[in-house]
């Protein structure tokens, strides 16, 4: 049982804050709290254990005002907060541990709270969750590089351990761009070999276009013609 998990184990009742985003266990995120219900829900976060969960909802795509019980969300940390002159509150989180939401508890609280279960991923093999590790640190680089290439930056390449495949799964996960629902569809899988490998495939399907943009970017910012750039229609 990992430190985070450890952390939660005895959390049985979790505040929901429902976003159509997909929040992986380790990752930053950002939020802007100004409905008053999550006004209240961040006040008494605040008071106890600073934790409250992150589920997926789009309330533009479903005919409820609330997520299905059985989903899966990630319960997310404050790390910072501040407040603003009107009662509204920037806050940084981070993700924690994943949780499938059990049943709703009746409260006179105007925000979801949960009966929560947390969960991890099924222990595998280590050589083979390794070979995968390094498979898909080694396409997200190649893919870092072009985008660095292509944007004209000089910032310095992110540096992934893949001494924990499963943290490195969901941080990857994180930063890639995808649509909504293949992110949900990693954050519920309880294997992390199979989300390494879905990753790798989808790395693996668009290194050679970004590598190729690249290349184009690097021959037309050097054209020969006093730095400036091809116009490529």
């Amino acid at each position: 049982m990992n430190e985070p998990f450890n952390k939660l184990s005895g959390v049985r009742e979790l505040p929901l804050f429902p976003l159509p985003v997909v929040l992986f266990p380790g990752a930053p995120l950002p939020l802007h709290i100004f409905e008053p219900r999550y006004r209240e829900m961040l006040r008494d976060v605040q008071a106890g254990d600073q934790t409250f969960g992150l589920s997926y909802f789009d309330a533009s795509e479903s005919t409820s005002d609330e997520p299905p019980v059985g989903h899966v969300g990630c319960a997310a940390e404050i790390v910072e907060a501040q407040d603003t002159p009107d009662g509204r509150a920037n806050i940084m989180t981070v993700g924690v541990a994943r949780y499938t939401v059990e049943s709703y508890v009746e409260t006179d609280r105007m925000y979801l709270i949960g009966k929560v279960r947390f969960f991890e991923d099924m222990p595998e093999a280590d050589s083979e969750l390794d070979t995968l590790s390094a498979q898909v640190v080694e396409l997200f680089m190649k893919i870092a590089r072009a985008v660095r290439t292509i944007n004209n930056e000089r910032a310095a390449l992110p540096d992934l351990q893949t001494d924990d495949p499963e943290r490195l799964s969901f941080l990857i996960a994180a930063a890639m761009e995808m649509d909504a629902e293949i992110k949900l569809g990693l954050l519920e899988l309880r294997s992390t070999g199979e989300r390494l490998t879905r990753i790798r495939n989808m790395l693996k399907d668009v290194v050679q276009t970004y590598e190729e943009r690249a290349r184009v970017h690097k021959v037309a910012s050097g054209n020969g013609h006093g730095g400036k750039k091809v116009n490529l229609g």
